[in-house]
C-alpha cells in the first residue's frame, strides 16, 4: 500500500521523464508500486505504471489519478531499476519499455473516434457534400464510425485530416475521446461450496439438483467447469440450492494452461565425468555472487541437463530461476523435459500464446506461484524476484535480438540482470557468438567447456558437395546432387530419419516474365515475389502482400510467367517424387503458423511417424532427435552473400547446429553439406566441427575494420513513405551529428559516422529506408551523440519521418 499522498509514474507514451500524481483518499490502499494506472494527460487518459512514492510533487499542482487499474503489482520494485537502466542503454522511453516488457493487451488509454452527426446524414442524403466529405461520410455509416487512425489510413487523400477538422466545425462529424478496453483479461470462473446445510425430507429436490449436492458435499468446493462435466445443465439449476442457503457461489480467479499433453516423470541421468565438475564449479562459485559463465559444448554434450541441474539447485535453496530459449519451437522442447523434472512449477512465455494465457503465466510468475520461467526473449522481463540462476540457451541465436520498437537483445539483458540481482548466468552454445568468446579472452566471462557426447558417440562425419559441379545440369540433380539422393536412400533403408535443410521457404523465390524478362515484384517492397504452390499464389515475405498464381506480368500484360529458383515447398515436392514410399512432412514458417502446429509436427517427428523432414532454421537448433542419422544442406551458401559483417559468422553457426542433429542416438551421423564455396573459411570449418579455426579467421578481420565486438555501435534507420522527405530527413541528421561531433573534440577521435546510405532493400512496405552507423569503442561516447542528436530543435520539428535507433544492432539490411 502507499503511504505517501504523491506517486512517481511512467506513463505509456514516448516521453523520457516520470510524473508525480496524487492518490486520492479512497485509492490509497489500492494502490502499490508496480501498478498500472489511469491517469489524466493533457486533455486524455492513459496508463500510467507506479515506480515510487513522493513526500510532495514539488512547486507544481500534482492532478489526482482516475484509478487503479490491477489488484496486485505486476512486476517487483527491485526490476524498476532494470528497466531504468534499459531505457537509458536503448535509448527508448521508460513508459514504453515497461509496457513492451509486460503482457501485451493491458495498455489503457483514451481514442479519437469519429462518428456521423444527424446534420452530416442529412447533408448526405440530400447530396449537399462536395464529394471527398460524402465519401467520408459513407465510409463510416458503413461502419457506424470508427477511429480517427484507421479513417485517415484507410484514406488515399493525403489532407484528409484537414478536411475532418472542417467537417466536425460544420457540425458533420463528431471526434470524441474514447477509452480503449484492455486486450488481455483476468479470467474468472464459478466456484460451488458446500455450506453443510442439508435439505429437510419435506422438500422435494430433482434427481439432478441432488446429484450437484451430493458432489459438492463430497469434494466441499467445485469449479462449474468440473460439475457441468457430471450434470451438464448445472448453471441453470444451482440458483435455487443458493438461495435456500444449501450452496455457496464465489467467483476466483483461474489461470489458463497455456502447457501441452501430460509428461510423465523423469528420472535424472548419471552425469558425466565433465557435466559432474561443471556443475561443481558453478555451484562452489555460487557464494561469489554474480558471475557469467559461457558454456561451450559440441552438440548432444548434455547442456540441457546442465541446465536442468543448476535450476534444480536454484529452486532447492529457495530461489527462482529464467530459462531463455531462441525459438517457441524450442520452448515446447525444453518445457516438456522441465515439466518431467519439476513438475507444475514452471511458467511459459512466449509470442504463440493468447493474450490472457500470456497474462495469466505472468501473474502466476508475479504472485510467486511457480518458481521458473522458460521462455523466448521477452521472459527475460518476468516478475520474479530472488533470482538464483538466469540461463540463456543458444545464446549466439539472433531470436534474441528484437527488430522493433524497442531493440533489445535479451542475452545482453541476461547478463545485467544478473549483475543487478547478483546471481550467475549461464550462456550455453555450441557456437558461441564472437561476441561472447571474445568476452572469454577478454576475462570478462568464465568458459565452461563440454567436449563430448553424452553418449559417447562420435560427431557425425561431413562430406562436401561442390555445386560447382551440377551448375549444368537440368531436373532435380542440379539441386538434390546424386549423392545426398543415394544418402537419402541408404538413412531410409536403415528405418532412420533424415532431415533436408534449406533456409529459404516456398516453391520458387524468382518469378519472371518469359516474354520481356521483368521479374515479378512486390508493388511495396523493392524484393521479388515468392510463389507459394500449396496456396497458389505469390507471396512477398516482408510485407505479405499476395497475388494469384494467374497474375499477368506488369510490364507487358503476358500471363507468360515462369517460376526459377526453388524453396523448401520445391524441394519437398522433388523428394516426394524421388522417395514416394517415404513420409515427408515439412517445417518452416508457412506449416507452422497455427497455434498448435509446431507441437504436433515435432510429435510426428519424436514418434516416428515421418522419414523426411524438410525444414528451415527452426530445425537448426537444439533439437533432439535421436533417429536423424543423415542431415543433408541443400545449399550451404546462402547466407554468404548477406551485406551484413555478420555473415559468415551466421553461416558458421547454422551449418554447425544443423549439422549437430545428425547422430545423436545410438547410430552415427553424416551430413552432405552442398555448396558453391567449399574453400570458404567458414564452411570449412563447419565441415570440421571446429569453433576455434573459425574464431581465429573471423576475429582479424573484425579487429582490421573495427566491428564488434571491438567496437559499439548504433545503427539509425530512417523512413518514410515520401522518398524525397526521407532523403532531406536523412542529410538533416547526418549534418546534426556532424555538427554535434565537432562541437565535442573530446570524442571526436573515437567516434566515426558511416553513411548515409540507402538500405541493402530501400523500400519495405512502401516505405523508403536509409540508414547511418555510428561506431565507437565507447558506448557512452555513441549514446551521448544519438541523445543529443534526438532532443535537437531541428529533429523535434520532423514529421512523418521515422527515426528508429537501434543499440548494438544485428540486421544491417
Amino acid at each position: 500500500m502507499i503511504q505517501t499522498d504523491y506517486i512517481d509514474v511512467s506513463v505509456t507514451l514516448p516521453l523520457d521523464i516520470t510524473f508525480v500524481y496524487k492518490v486520492p483518499d479512497h485509492l490509497r490502499e489500492q494502490c502499490a508500486i508496480g501498478m498500472r494506472v489511469l491517469v489524466p494527460f493533457g486533455r486524455r487518459r492513459v496508463t500510467g505504471y507506479i515506480l515510487g512514492e513522493q513526500e510532495s510533487c514539488g512547486p507544481y499542482k500534482a492532478k489526482n489519478i482516475l484509478d487503479v487499474l490491477d489488484d496486485h503489482p505486476l512486476f517487483p520494485v527491485n526490476e524498476i531499476p532494470f528497466f531504468k537502466w534499459v531505457a537509458q542503454y536503448y535509448i527508448y522511453p521508460l513508459g514504453e519499455v515497461i509496457k513492451t516488457a509486460l503482457p501485451a493487451g493491458l495498455d489503457r488509454q483514451d481514442v479519437s473516434c469519429v462518428f456521423v452527426t444527424t446534420s452530416g446524414i442529412t447533408a448526405f442524403s440530400t447530396g449537399g457534400l462536395a464529394p471527398g466529405e460524402a465519401g467520408v461520410i459513407q465510409f463510416l455509416k458503413k461502419r457506424e464510425g470508427c477511429t480517427l487512425k484507421q479513417l485517415i489510413k484507410s484514406s488515399s487523400n493525403p489532407s484528409i485530416a484537414a478536411l475532418v477538422r472542417k467537417m466536425e466545425k460544420n457540425d458533420l462529424l463528431t471526434v470524441s475521446a474514447i477509452l480503449k478496453k484492455e486486450i488481455a483479461n483476468i479470467k474468472r470462473e464459478k466456484f460451488i461450496q458446500d455450506l453443510g446445510k442439508v435439505p429437510p425430507d419435506t422438500i422435494r429436490i430433482s434427481q439432478k439438483r441432488q446429484q450437484i449436492l451430493s458432489i459438492v458435499r463430497e469434494r466441499q468446493e467445485v469449479s462449474m467447469t468440473s460439475l457441468k462435466a457430471h450434470v451438464p445443465t448445472a448453471a441453470r439449476l444451482i440458483g435455487p440450492l443458493a438461495e435456500l442457503g444449501y450452496i455457496g457461489i464465489v467467483q476466483r480467479q483461474v489461470f489458463r494452461d497455456p502447457l501441452g499433453d501430460p509428461v510423465e516423470p523423469d528420472t535424472p541421468p548419471t552425469l558425466t565425468d565433465e557435466q559432474a565438475i561443471l556443475i561443481e564449479t558453478v555451484r562452489v562459485n555460487r557464494s561469489k555472487g554474480f558471475i557469467p559463465y559461457l558454456l561451450t559444448g559440441v552438440t548432444g554434450s548434455g547442456k540441457t541437463e546442465v541446465y536442468m541441474r543448476l535450476t534444480a539447485d536454484a529452486v532447492e535453496s529457495g530461489k527462482t530461476a529464467i530459462v531463455l530459449v531462441p525459438e517457441i519451437a524450442l520452448i515446447s522442447q525444453t518445457e516438456r523435459r522441465f515439466r518431467a523434472r519439476f513438475g507444475e512449477k514452471i511458467a511459459v512465455i512466449h509470442s504463440m500464446l493468447t493474450h490472457g494465457e500470456r497474462l495469466d503465466q505472468w501473474r502466476k510468475l508475479a504472485l510467486g506461484k511457480v518458481s521458473i520461467v522458460i521462455g523466448a526473449r521477452s521472459a527475460i522481463f518476468s516478475p520474479v524476484e530472488n533470482i538464483g540462476v538466469i540461463i540463456v540457451d543458444e545464446e549466439h541465436d539472433t531470436s534474441y535480438k528484437q527488430e522493433t520498437g524497442l531493440r533489445y537483445n535479451a542475452r545482453d539483458l541476461a547478463v545485467v540482470r544478473g549483475k543487478m540481482q547478483d546471481c550467475p548466468v549461464i550462456l550455453g552454445s555450441a557456437t558461441p557468438s564472437v561476441q561472447s568468446y571474445q568476452n572469454v579472452k577478454d576475462h570478462k566471462f568464465t568458459q565452461l567447456t563440454l567436449e563430448r557426447r553424452v553418449n559417447q558417440n562420435p560427431l557425425p562425419k561431413i562430406t562436401l558437395v561442390d555445386l560447382k559441379k551440377y551448375k549444368d545440369f537440368r531436373g532435380t540433380e542440379r539441386i538434390i546432387t546424386p549423392e545426398l539422393a543415394i544418402e537419402i536412400r541408404a538413412c531410409l533403408e536403415r528405418g532412420n530419419q533424415a532431415l533436408i535443410f534449406l533456409n529459404r521457404r516456398g516453391f520458387a523465390t524468382f518469378p519472371a516474365c518469359k516474354e520481356c524478362g521483368k521479374s515479378l515484384n512486390c508493388k511495396f517492397c523493392d524484393v521479388t515475389m515468392t510463389f507459394h504452390k500449396g496456396q497458389d499464389i505469390y507471396k512477398c515475405h516482408l510485407c505479405g502482400h499476395t497475388l494469384p498464381a494467374s497474375v499477368s506480368c506488369p510490364e507487358c500484360n503476358s500471363k507468360k510467367i515462369q517460376n526459377f529458383g526453388f524453396g523448401t515447398e520445391k524441394i519437398e515436392t522433388m523428394l516426394k517424387s524421388m522417395f514416394p514410399d517415404a513420409r515427408l512432412t515439412r517445417m518452416d514458417q508457412d506449416t507452422t503458423s497455427k497455434k498448435g502446429s509446431i507441437l504436433k509436427l515435432l510429435k510426428s517427428i519424436r514418434n516416428r511417424t515421418v522419414d523426411i523432414i524438410v525444414g528451415t532454421q527452426m530445425l537448426a537448433k537444439g533439437h533432439d532427435f535421436p533417429s536423424i542419422t543423415l542431415v543433408g544442406v541443400v545449399c550451404a551458401d546462402l547466407s554468404l552473400s548477406l551485406p551484413d559483417f555478420r555473415a559468415s559468422e551466421r553461416t558458421f553457426q547454422l551449418l554447425a547446429q544443423v549439422a549437430g542433429r545428425a547422430g545423436r542416438g545410438e547410430e552415427p551421423g553424416k551430413v552432405i553439406m552442398q555448396t558453391y564455396n567449399p574453400e570458404h573459411f567458414s564452411i570449412e570449418a563447419a565441415r570440421q566441427q571446429d569453433y576455434m579455426d573459425f574464431f581465429n579467421h573471423e576475429v582479424p578481420f573484425r579487429k582490421a575494420l573495427m566491428y564488434p565486438p571491438f567496437t559499439r555501435m548504433i545503427q539509425l534507420k530512417i523512413s518514410g513513405r515520401d522518398e524525397q522527405k526521407v532523403a532531406k530527413t536523412v542529410e538533416q541528421v547526418a549534418d546534426i551529428l556532424k555538427q554535434l561531433l565537432s562541437a565535442a573534440p573530446k570524442i571526436r577521435e573515437t567516434v566515426q559516422i558511416l553513411g548515409p546510405i540507402e538500405a541493402s532493400i530501400h523500400r519495405i512496405s512502401s516505405r523508403f529506408r536509409w540508414q547511418i552507423l555510428i561506431k565507437s569503442i565507447s558506448s557512452i561516447h555513441i549514446s551521448r551523440l544519438v541523445n543529443a542528436m534526438r532532443v535537437h530543435p531541428s529533429i523535434k520539428g520532423i514529421k512523418q519521418v521515422t527515426i528508429a535507433i537501434d543499440v548494438d544492432p544485428y540486421s544491417l539490411m
